[in-house]
């Protein structure tokens, strides 16, 4: 009876440590079998333990697979922080209850939840270098935040793909890069560069090799090379850009991509660069607008000759006015008819509404020799299309109309405007007066094809162009409207 009611009081005083029901649970991805994936739960007992249990599903009866928390991220590897029960592959699990690691320095749940570290699970005990399942925990698992860029590839690479980043707990950056049309036993040297593509740059952060086989690599990003710490929000606004290098050929660029501020967006812009003294070259040049703001301008051409640079620049004024140099461009390359250039000096927005125009010179010694040359921003192009309702008006649409009836119309100085008539015996007439039934009174300064019911008429208003002007039917005095000339 004393016996019973020591043993009763025991067990009492001593209860089995339970779990308070806090737990945080990680994935393990699968590593050399695509068929062995799980989770590791770290659960909080109130004895101030904490039970590491793992679960992985694919693995098979009699094998049992070494498991360790290790410090650091996957993507850096660290030494052993922590032992744990070999997973049993019948089962595919593992029990482990920790109060130190194996430095025996105390280790809580707390702890553990907001980890430097990350879980392996090996193959086998004879075979560590084999890795079944793998995954980061504790302030280093990933959060469902990231953002993909492209990269592309260089002038006669093959090689693309993309360059992703995704959030930690923590605030860093796991960088993962998937390239397509890498070579088995070539791989490939990568890095984060400060700039952009165009403008190029120092490297800044230097990028886990691309693996030739797979076309992947994985960095952890927590700092640049000089030691200074920068986060995945960072990374976001960075002013940067990444670039993949072949070392077996000499470390020629692959694949690269504008990251961070600098990535591209889809809103762009495209201009036409016309023949100038070689008929056979002509070509367009397109405003893309950065995430800062800021544009990309690129120059494409047809018809250059390989071994040629072409100098070009932005200009003020128009093509009819020319004016300065605004904004140097990079030369456009003969061999590709390409060029692009960065520009920071004004915005996207600036330059859709720049006072100018694009000259392309056949080189840097023939500078008097224009090859292309376009209006830009301001001064681009207009084009409306007229025809007519019977003989009471003549209907616009484009540049801003949609059937518009004998609209008003406001012209600048400078600019080229397009009028394509489909008004067939309503000649359309550009005038100083509004007078019909006759051609008297025609403004031809600038003007081409006067005087067409089913044709194009194109005016390039020039700069000593009186301030009011009109259209009207030559036959038919209830179709006109003003012009309105402006600088």
């Amino acid at each position: 009876f004393a016996s019973m009611i020591l043993f009763s009081g025991c067990k009492e005083d001593d209860p089995s440590p339970e779990l308070t029901g806090d737990s945080k649970e990680f994935a393990l991805a699968s590593k050399s079998d695509p068929n062995i994936d799980g989770t590791v739960v770290f659960a909080r007992r109130n004895d101030g333990s904490t039970l590491i249990t793992i679960e992985l599903q694919g693995t098979t009866a009699g094998g049992s697979h070494p498991a360790h928390i290790h410090f650091n991220t996957a993507a850096e590897g660290g030494a052993i922080a922590l032992t744990l029960t070999p997973v049993d592959g019948a089962t595919g699990k593992s029990e482990t209850v920790v109060t130190t690691l194996d430095d025996d320095a105390l280790v809580t749940y707390d702890n553990l939840v907001e980890f430097d570290g990350y879980v392996n699970v090996h193959v086998s005990a004879s075979n560590l270098s084999t890795l079944i399942a793998q995954g980061d925990i504790g302030g280093n698992e990933l959060t469902t935040t990231s953002k993909t860029y492209p990269l592309s590839p260089v002038t006669g690479s093959a090689i693309s793909g993309t360059a992703k980043f995704t959030k930690r707990v923590n605030g860093n950056a796991l960088l993962s890069i998937d390239l397509t049309g890498t070579t088995s036993g070539v791989n490939l040297v990568a890095h984060i560069h400060e700039n952009t593509v165009a403008e190029s740059g120092a490297v800044v952060v230097d990028i886990t090799s691309v693996t030739g086989a797979t076309g992947k690599s994985e960095t952890s990003i927590r700092e640049l090379n000089t030691g200074t710490a920068i986060t995945y929000d960072d990374l976001m606004e960075f002013d940067g850009y990444i670039n993949v290098h072949d070392p077996s050929a000499g470390l020629p660029v692959e694949a690269q991509g504008d990251i961070g501020i600098n990535e591209l967006t889809t809103t762009s812009k495209t201009y036409t660069l016309s023949a100038v003294s070689d008929n056979t070259i002509n070509g367009t040049v397109k405003f893309t607008k950065r995430v800062s703001g800021e544009a990309l301008v690129s120059i494409s051409l047809v018809g250059t000759t390989s071994g040629i640079s072409s100098p070009a620049h932005i200009h003020m004024g128009s093509v009819a006015n020319p004016g300065a140099i605004g904004i140097s461009l990079t030369a456009v390359t003969g061999a590709t008819g390409k060029s692009e250039t960065s520009v920071s000096t004004v915005t996207y927005d600036q330059l859709l509404v720049y006072d100018g125009y694009v000259n392309v010179h056949k080189s840097a010694t023939e500078m008097s020799v224009l090859i292309a040359q376009g209006n830009i921003g301001a001064n681009e192009e207009v084009t409306y299309n007229v025809t007519n309702s019977g003989a009471s008006s003549y209907i616009f649409s484009g540049g801003a109309l949609t059937n518009a009836s004998n609209p008003s119309l406001t012209l600048k100085r400078g600019k080229t405007y397009k009028f394509i008539v489909n008004a067939p015996n309503h000649p359309f007439l550009i005038k100083t007066a509004a007078t019909a039934n006759n051609t008297t009174d025609v403004y031809s300064n600038g003007v081409t094809n006067n005087d067409t019911g089913s044709g194009t008429v194109t005016f390039t208003v020039p700069a000593n162009a009186p301030n009011t002007l009109y259209y009207i039917c030559r036959f038919h005095s209830a179709m006109q409207g003003t012009i309105t000339v402006t600088d």
